[in-house]
């Protein structure tokens, strides 16, 4: 750590943890019953996005290549279970909407 070879290891340990405010606040949306709230969408795609732009695709090669594979892994299967999650709700809410303007 104090030769500066570590560096690049904990930035992108640092720079990956960006998202978990959003994970928190997901809880705490939860939490409240919120789940149908626009908030709780609107922090599911930024949960998306930012997964996919930090942990994804920035870093893709190096958590291939320079983090040990279960960390990579992991990372994986939370995206695959963000994916679910964002796809499950978002079709919840188009078919809402549709029983709303079938109602008018």
């Amino acid at each position: 750590m104090f030769t500066g070879e570590a560096q690049l290891y904990t930035y992108m340990v640092l720079i990956s943890e960006v998202t978990t405010p959003e994970i928190h606040l997901r809880w705490y949306l939860d939490t409240a019953g919120m789940k149908r709230s626009t908030a709780y969408l609107i922090n599911g795609v930024v949960i998306f996005i930012g997964w996919l732009v930090i942990k994804m695709h920035a870093f893709g090669f190096v958590l291939v290549f320079g983090v040990p594979s279960a960390l990579g892994i992991l990372n994986l299967m939370w995206f695959g279970k963000i994916i679910k999650g964002l796809a499950k709700t978002l079709a919840k809410r188009r078919s809402r909407t549709k029983e709303l303007d079938s109602e008018n």
